[in-house]
């Protein structure tokens, strides 16, 4: 650490702080009590000392500020007409640090607001009335704040009093703030330009550009005051700027240009120097400003002495020659002009020291190639510089074409081994260094520079063998096309496989991307050598270029194409596909010629569909493979013609009274041949001649129907149906028979009767009508069925399909009465209904499962037994049991049934049984028991199953 010492100046006398002074320094710091006005107001700088010499900071100026009273009490009465414009002066007293200014209008806190009539300049302080009204009269009082102190005074009251004899006529602006002709403004600063004219009528203000560049948007006019401000003020703000104040009576202006400046700013400064004794020491210091700075040199805080001749300063450029150790010390360059000035601080050491290699030694070993060239370099730190000698050995080297300044060898061969010594001297003493050199064999790659020629695919070795000297280690590098090879990247594509004296590498897989200039690169550390080998790839062609689409008929298209690369290997094919917003993908076409040999180069595709749009591409094969396909070509519409498919599986029947219905399959858009598509329906009796024609013009359309009273009801109709679209008519399809509307059923069916068959079903039987008339057909009945509390409009329905003559109703409830309505139906509607019946349906059946399930094995039988169920006051009584088993839980069981409260099953022991047992009567089946599982057992055992919850167990001995 080196000790700082600190002082300060004003105003270029130094500052000596005393013992009871009101100055003091505390850590370089100065602090000032009691500030005065008159004493401590000026130019403060700090010099900073050390061992090195002194610098001293840039300047501060100390601005103390204070507002003092108005010196008189009163003022005299300001006397003006109506319409006459008037200035009250503020006249603020002594000052230091910015001022605002507002107006009180007769007492506080009424002050006066500031419009197109009246403003406060805060340049002045005064107030301008541009016309003076009757309501204007009274006591105005000029409030001055100072910005920094925040205090506030106010001056004597000024009465304005009106006169009386008579009213000012009007007149032209008079401007009574009048502009500077030049004003500067500091870059990036707010400049605010006042003008303010009296007259009568009001004036207004503006402001233009007199060179007429457009003011910019940034600048700001305050249309009721008349202020322009232009914040963050350029270089291109500068210029003339007019106030015009105009009224009906004439027009006024003044003009007022703003001058841009800049202090400096350093945009080069130099840097700290060691330069050796006799040197030369240049510096230049350059700083951006306006106007141009001025430069002068500082050293150790005083100004540089240039009386010297080697010691130069020109336009901030600092030229010592000869250096001396007397230059040594700390320089500031000072840039300035009349805004400001900018220092800088830079250190200049000389140094004179005899020669010294601690830092710096000669490498103990230098290797070099045999028949090489080896530099030597010997380094020493001196000042100034001195001589440098070589021996080899004990002998003295003579400077030759052999050697140079550092030590350079060229042509290396094993004479030239031994120990070097550099001798190093100056007139302030001597010193060496020494190091030994090594001469080494050449290394040379084996393996021949080469051209392979691979497919897509195959796994290749890229040989680099060589011969080198046994101590030197090697180090093998890859590069492809310039770039090196990371081993481990690339997709796992290259892979090193050779050995201490080899740096073979493996391609797997190798892809188009792969083919290029491999190198092989080999170095010791003396020498270092190289191979290439060019790699060409061979495999499928690339995407064939340019394919358009050069001509369109209603069903061809003319493409056109250019060869792709065919990536080594000559393209032998083409192939032609196309796609429409109807395919699926991409398809194969017919082309003509059929075959697409290599090299052509044109295609015309055959069978289109007319009207539609197609997009066409081309891929190319050679011996490899088949390649990408190329960019799919621009759509292209084939041209319209008139329609030849015909619409499908023309059909019809049905719909109501007088009416022939006909259907048919639309045809695809894509079949439509072009725009406007449309059918039309052809028909005819059946034995007629001529034929009935309608269109019908929408092409989704799937069905037509002709409606009149003369059609008499299912009678046979021939129909076919034509296309046509804007080109014109095409082909009717085959010829259908389709028949007209049939009328509805007539009659209802006869012997309707129901009867209950369990207490969840019913089966209803009736009398079929005949199948078929020459007016109607029967397709089937409709039954309807409904409880003794529900509307026959809420009936359920059930509808039978054929010559069915009954039906059974399931999902009912037990001893209910149902209500049951039948009639047909064909496609015209339904006949009438018959006569109501009505049927009850059977007791339910037990609700209650068998209990106390005994059971017991014996060899290959099963022995079950239950207790009687019994039935409820509201169910049907039992008639029998069903037993139900099987193997396992999830197959279909078997089922035995019995009218006693017992069974014996012949199973095998063997295997395990699951058995459930349920009851059922005249009202269906009842509720079953749990499942028992029977497990295979050896000898006899049975047990007592007596409910839901509890089951016993018993074994029986058989013995």
């Amino acid at each position: 650490m080196f000790k700082l010492s600190k002082a300060w100046k004003l105003n270029d006398s130094f500052i000596v702080p005393r013992s009871g002074s009101r100055y003091a320094l505390t850590g370089g710091n100065l602090r000032i009590s009691h500030l005065n006005k008159e004493e401590d107001v000026g130019i403060y700088q700090c010099l900073a000392t050390n061992s090195f010499g002194t610098i001293v900071s840039r300047e501060a100026s100390l601005h103390i500020a204070y507002l003092e009273n108005f010196k008189t009490q009163s003022r005299s009465p300001v006397r003006v007409r109506e319409g006459q414009g008037v200035v009250l002066l503020c006249g603020p007293p002594p000052h230091s640090g910015e001022l605002t200014f507002t107006w009180i209008f007769n007492e506080y806190p009424s002050f006066v607001m500031q419009d197109t009539r009246r403003f406060v300049s805060q340049k002045t302080g005064n107030l301008y009335i541009a016309m003076v009204e009757p309501s204007d009269v009274g006591n105005y009082t000029c409030v001055v704040t100072n910005t920094v102190t925040k205090s506030s005074i106010q001056g004597p009251p000024t009465p304005l009093v009106l006169r009386v004899d008579g009213v000012m006529g009007e007149y032209e602006p008079k401007i009574e703030i009048q502009l500077p002709d030049v004003i500067p403004v500091a870059k990036s600063s707010t400049v605010k330009l006042e003008c303010f004219a009296l007259g009568n009528p009001v004036p207004t203000i503006s402001w233009r550009r007199v060179d007429g560049v457009a003011v910019g948007r940034k600048v700001d006019v305050n249309k009721a005051s008349g202020v322009l401000e232009i914040p963050y003020f350029q270089q291109e703000d500068a210029g003339l700027y007019e106030c015009v104040a105009e009224n009906s009576k004439g027009r006024n202006s003044v003009k007022g240009k703003l001058s841009f400046y800049a202090p400096p700013h350093l945009i080069e400064e130099p840097r700290d120097a060691q330069k050796p004794i006799d040197d030369t020491l240049v510096w230049e210091c350059k700083a951006s400003a306006k106007p141009k700075s001025s430069y002068r040199w500082l050293k150790n805080g005083e100004p540089l002495d240039t009386m010297e001749d080697r010691v130069q300063v020109n336009n901030g450029v600092l030229t010592i020659s000869s250096l001396k150790l007397a230059d040594i010390g700390m320089y500031q360059c000072v840039a300035e002009n009349k805004h400001g000035r900018v220092f800088t601080n830079t250190e200049l050491r000389v140094i004179a020291v005899a020669p010294d290699f601690s830092q710096n030694m000669l490498k103990p070993q230098t290797l070099a190639r045999q028949g090489g060239d080896v530099l030597i370099e010997c380094r020493p730190k001196m000042s100034p510089h001195g001589m440098i000698s070589w021996r080899k050995g004990k002998e003295a080297l003579r400077e030759s074409h052999r050697y140079g300044g550092n030590l350079r060898i060229a042509n290396v061969t094993k004479m030239d081994v031994g120990l070097y010594t550099c001798v190093a001297r100056n007139q302030f003493g001597v010193a060496s260094s020494a190091g030994s050199l090594l001469v080494k064999e050449t290394t040379i790659i084996t393996s021949p520079a080469g051209h392979l020629d691979v497919t897509v695919g195959e796994s290749i070795v890229l040989p680099c063998q060589v011969s080198h000297d046994p101590t030197l280690d090697l180090k093998f590098t890859w590069f492809f096309n310039e770039q090196l090879i990371h081993f481990g990247n690339h997709g796992g594509y290259f892979e090193k496989v050779g050995g201490r004296s080899a740096g073979d590498i493996m391609i797997r897989n190798i892809q188009l991307r792969h083919a290029g200039k491999y190198t092989c690169a080999v170095q010791t550390k003396v020498d270092s050598v190289s191979i290439a080998t060019d790699v060409v790839v061979r495999g499928a062609p690339g995407p064939p270029v340019e394919f358009q689409v050069t001509e369109m008929t209603d069903s061809t298209a003319s493409l056109s194409w250019g060869p792709g690369p065919d990536n080594h290997s000559p393209v032998l094919t083409h192939n032609i596909q196309a796609r429409t917003t109807f395919s699926l993908g991409w398809q194969g076409v017919i082309t003509v010629p059929e075959l697409l040999g290599g090299k052509q180069l044109t295609a015309t595709v055959i069978d289109l569909s007319p009207w539609v749009e197609y997009e066409f591409r081309v891929l190319a094969t050679n011996a490899i493979g088949t390649g990408e396909p190329s960019k799919p070509s621009k759509k292209a519409r084939t041209k319209d013609m008139p329609p030849k498919i015909t619409p499908s599986r023309v059909n019809g029947g049905g719909g109501g009274r007088s009416e022939l219905v006909i259907t048919w399959e639309p045809v695809p858009e894509e079949l439509q041949s072009g725009p406007g598509f449309g059918y039309v329906v052809a028909f005819r009796p059946q034995g007629a001649q001529g034929w009935m024609q309608a269109a019908v013009t929408s092409p989704d359309a799937s069905r037509y129907i002709f409606k009149n009273e003369s059609i008499a009801p299912f009678s046979p109709f021939h129909v076919k149906v034509g296309v046509y679209n804007n080109k014109g008519e095409g082909p009717f399809g085959p010829v259908a028979t389709i028949y007209s509307a049939e009328e509805e059923p007539s009659r209802a069916p006869g012997r309707v009767r129901a009867r209950s068959v369990s207490a969840s079903e019913v089966e209803a039987t009736w009398k079929a009508l005949p199948w078929s008339n020459n007016r109607r057909r029967i397709l089937g009945y409709e039954l309807r069925y409904w409880g003794e509390r529900e509307r026959q409009e809420t009936a359920s329905v059930i509808r039978t399909m054929g010559n069915r003559t009954s039906v059974v109703i399931r999902g009912l409830e037990g001893s209910r009465t149902y209500f049951i309505s039948l009639r047909a139906y064909n496609s015209a509607g339904v006949g009438p209904h018959c006569a109501t019946v009505n049927v009850t349906t059977k007791k339910p059946p037990p609700s209650q499962a068998p209990v106390k399930i005994i059971w017991n094995t014996s060899n290959s039988k099963v022995i079950l037994k239950w207790d009687h169920v019994r039935a409820l006051e509201n169910e049907s009584e039992v008639t029998g049991y069903k037993v139900m088993y099987t193997q396992d839980r999830h197959s279909r069981p078997n089922v035995v049934e019995t009218n006693t409260t017992s069974l014996e099953l012949a199973l095998p022991v063997n295997e395990d049984y699951v058995i459930q047992i349920k009851p059922f009567s005249e009202g269906g089946e009842g509720s079953s028991s749990r499942q028992i599982t029977i497990p295979r057992i050896a000898g006899g055992t049975f047990f007592q199953y007596n409910g839901p919850f509890c089951l016993t167990i018993m074994i029986q001995n058989t013995v």
